[in-house]
């Protein structure tokens, strides 16, 4: 794994300016799989229009995922079992490949492979990720694993398993699961992120309606934080201070601060919504957020929490990239970097 620049904060390549040379003139575009539609939605960021839409090249597409090398995206197609990839200097879609169930994708912090998490299957493949072809297949014990994020130094990664209240931690190095941990009976835990000195992890809970903190290495819970109906989507502001939670099932979004662990505010959507994944723009003004269950996309001004746009889309949006982003490289999902 390339060293942190900071090893108080991991996120430090990933703050606002530090936008790498290869992915600098990329348009400012947001990219929006609609699970429903079997489609892509592309809005720009500076006018909140729709300038292009295209086929998924599958069915029910559920995130749009940077490469490793931050060079090209890839439309993942969940029961359609491919891949469609996006050339992001021109927002053209490309060529569609078969990937057997990919829900959702990372990339291994060195690099070397690309993780397909088959949520069906109950499997992490790991891909060659030049080729995506199959190397190795990791099965895993619990039903529902979705999202996943590395401990700092990249040697380990936790994911939430949906369907059985878990959350699971793999040796990158050896493609082995070394542990579990159970949240609350009844709990489906969501998206995952490392809090920016690593010390814990933050696992969404959208029936618990909040967050469990998790310590890495002993792999324990060790708090709570209420935030609200249907926590669903976790993402960094790009000064690593606050922590975005999506609350799908009430229409809001909290804000958390990171060195305290204390709410700061929530932001409320006018007439509802449903507030699910997207990602931070690259100059950390602006939190765009999907809305699975309203065909919708949300803007939120992070200075204020005011809600600057929502762009009607196709049905069943899900996990939306702004993109460019900061940071060296990627690690997955809609715009995870160091």
């Amino acid at each position: 794994m390339p060293p942190v620049l900071n090893p108080g904060d991991i996120y430090a390549a990933d703050h606002a300016g530090e936008v790498a040379a290869t992915v600098r003139n990329f348009p400012a575009l947001v990219y929006v799989p609609n699970s429903k539609s079997d489609s892509v939605d592309v809005i720009d960021q500076k006018t909140f229009k729709i300038v292009a839409h295209f086929p998924s090249g599958g069915k029910e597409p559920q995130h749009v995922v940077p490469q490793y090398d931050m060079k090209r995206l890839w439309v993942i197609n969940d029961l359609g079992d491919t891949a469609t990839d996006i050339d992001p200097a021109t927002g053209k879609r490309g060529k569609t490949i078969p990937v057997e169930d990919p829900y959702n994708m990372y990339y291994t912090p060195d690099g070397k492979f690309a993780i397909v998490v088959a949520e069906r299957k109950q499997k992490l493949n790991f891909l060659d990720p030049q080729t995506m072809k199959l190397v190795d297949s990791v099965p895993v014990s619990c039903p529902g694993i979705d999202h996943m994020d590395f401990t700092a130094d990249g040697r380990y990664l936790i994911a939430s398993c949906e369907f059985s209240a878990q959350l699971v931690k793999v040796d990158v190095a050896n493609h082995k699961v070394v542990g579990t941990v159970s949240v609350e009976k009844g709990g489906m835990p969501q998206d995952v992120k490392t809090s920016p000195d690593g010390k814990v992890f933050y696992a969404a809970d959208m029936m618990a309606n909040g967050i469990y903190l998790i310590e890495p290495d002993s792999f324990k819970r060790i708090g709570f934080i209420a935030t609200g109906k249907g926590a669903h989507g976790l993402y960094v502001s790009r000064d690593s201070k606050v922590l975005y939670i999506s609350n799908r099932g009430e229409g809001s979004v909290t804000v958390l601060d990171l060195a305290t662990r204390k709410i700061l505010t929530k932001w409320t959507i006018p007439r509802g919504g449903s507030p699910d994944m997207g990602g931070v723009s690259a100059d950390g003004k602006q939190l765009w957020l999907s809305g699975r269950y309203h065909s919708e996309v949300y803007v939120f001004d992070t200075d204020n929490g005011k809600l600057l746009a929502r762009i009607p889309v196709g049905k069943g949006p899900h996990g939306l990239c702004v993109y460019p982003q900061p940071g060296r490289y990627s690690l997955g999902h809609t715009g995870v970097f160091r």
